[in-house]
């Protein structure tokens, strides 16, 4: 499977990019690091700056076609940035419409709703979203992570970066169910 990861130039919580990363190539998959601007992205502990990864491909000129998966990790400014670009946004919406697996952790379902995929989907974040996510017209749950599969594509979301074990084996499970039944 090829599953790409979105982020901005600035502002991915670390250990919400570094982990599911993990978990996916430790699968055996492919990773590609997509983001808004070409070069690297600068990823964060906290507010504290971390390490830089280098940008793979640039959304304008990314597919999900090409991609079997998406993986949103978040981090407050990160979300944020991406919701600000029409690209990034299309990007998303674009595996909503092929019926492709999306896994978003905390902050980053202020992307999904930006993307008008919320509708009628139940799913949790970090709890500032909540309101958000009700306005746009979800149901906001307060659970380590959360299995929306009532769409013709499933949504992994999660809280945490406390959450980050049940939100990797969550996304694993979905993203191969999706792989078999393609």
């Amino acid at each position: 499977m090829r599953i790409a990861f979105l982020m901005a130039p600035e502002g991915v919580e670390q250990i919400e990019l570094t982990e599911p990363w993990r978990a996916v190539t430790d699968q055996g998959h492919e990773t590609v690091l997509v983001s808004t601007e070409p070069g690297q992205i600068q990823a964060f502990d906290h507010l504290d700056k971390a390490d830089v990864f280098p940008v793979q491909m640039v959304a304008r000129e990314a597919s999900a076609e090409a991609f079997d998966g998406l993986v949103l990790p978040g981090g407050v400014a990160n979300p944020d940035l991406l919701r600000t670009d029409e690209d990034a946004v299309s990007f998303v919406r674009d595996f909503f419409d092929l019926g492709r697996p999306v896994a978003a952790i905390c902050h980053a379902p202020w992307t999904l709703v930006e993307a008008g995929v919320v509708p009628g989907r139940t799913l949790t974040s970090w709890p500032s979203l909540r309101t958000d996510i009700e306005n746009a017209g979800g149901t906001w749950v307060d659970e380590q992570v959360r299995v929306c599969d009532d769409g013709p594509n499933t949504l992994v979301t999660s809280r945490k970066p406390d959450d980050l074990k049940a939100f990797c084996e969550a996304l694993l499970t979905e993203f191969a169910k999706a792989r078999h039944e393609v």
